[in-house]
């Protein structure tokens, strides 16, 4: 059997052992995680992924395992400016930390479907097309410069089509009730706010995939690599929300770390039939870059999440 399809099988046993786990076993019932929890899952989907590159080291290669690497830091660097996405939508919604967990859930569970289909449909894209590479990377770029000079959005649910279409077809209620996405009022079923701030999640993520999918895609173009580096990011990132709510402003410079990673992956794919970059090259570029916005949001951000830049 080859080396990537017995990855495939492994990856997909422990996709699911890991899935009935995290969101089936332990977080089955809707409550508040708090900081303790989050750690320990975000240490443990990182060592997962960490442990899974070391395997795609001794079935693939060096060079596959740095792609899977880069590709993984790329979504979860990318994966923060989500986390900010979050907390406004919950705060538009009233949702509590006792029901975002059930939101997070669903929402992984649609990420994992959507970002297959943006997978290997911008794979096929470019392996018909080689103009394709041109078109993603001037995406790239055009967003970086936007998440770096632009002004934030924002959250406005009542323009989101996908919540228009919802309410056309469905009646909606203002108020949360437990922790259902829907329920019977007067014999008729109608969705609650968890509902509707599901919806928006899913738009938003279907929004990041646009940036995410094509800098993964700069990389490498091996399917396996970009899909699996995704998911791992993605399966972590509940974790990582709760660990990360109260002290995101702390991380002032990450977002302006993140819109240089983007457009240098997009220099990189407009070069791609001109000059190769090592993917080791492209690493340590992702590394530094990260360590130093990092670095110089603890040296130098605001102490204030009002002061934030």
């Amino acid at each position: 059997m080859a080396p990537q399809t017995m990855l495939w099988i492994g990856f997909a046993v422990l996709l699911t052992v890991m899935f009935i786990l995290d969101l089936g076993v332990f977080n089955r019932q809707s409550h508040e995680i708090r900081f303790r929890e989050a750690l320990i899952w975000t240490l443990v989907w990182v060592s997962l992924a960490l442990g899974f590159n070391v395997w795609i080291y001794l079935s693939m290669g060096t060079d596959k395992a740095l792609e899977f690497l880069a590709g993984y830091l790329i979504e979860e660097s990318l994966s923060v400016d989500n986390l900010f996405v979050f907390i406004m939508i919950f705060s538009y919604f009233h949702v509590t930390k006792r029901h975002q967990p059930k939101i997070l859930k669903w929402g992984i569970i649609g990420a994992l479907l959507l970002r297959a289909l943006f997978i290997f449909t911008g794979i096929g894209l470019i392996e018909r097309f080689n103009w394709m590479v041109y078109v993603f990377g001037a995406i790239l770029i055009f967003t970086g410069l936007k998440m770096a000079f632009g002004k934030d959005e924002e959250i406005r649910p009542e323009k989101n089509i996908l919540v228009r279409i919802v309410g056309r077809i469905v009646p909606t209620t203002k108020r949360i009730r437990d922790d259902r996405f829907f329920i019977r009022r007067q014999g008729i079923l109608a969705a609650t706010p968890l509902f509707i701030a599901l919806v928006v999640v899913e738009s938003s993520d279907v929004i990041f995939a646009v940036d995410s999918i094509p800098a993964v895609l700069a990389v490498t173009h091996d399917p396996f690599i970009v899909y699996t580096s995704n998911v791992f990011a993605i399966m972590g990132l509940r974790s990582l929300y709760y660990l990360l709510a109260n002290v995101m402003e702390m991380f002032a410079y990450l977002k302006l770390g993140v819109s240089f990673i983007l457009a240098y992956v997009g220099v990189k794919m407009l070069l791609t039939n001109l000059y190769h970059i090592p993917v080791v090259f492209s690493l340590g570029v992702i590394i530094g870059v990260l360590a130093i916005s990092i670095a110089a949001s603890i040296m130098f951000g605001p102490r204030s999440p009002h002061h934030a830049p």
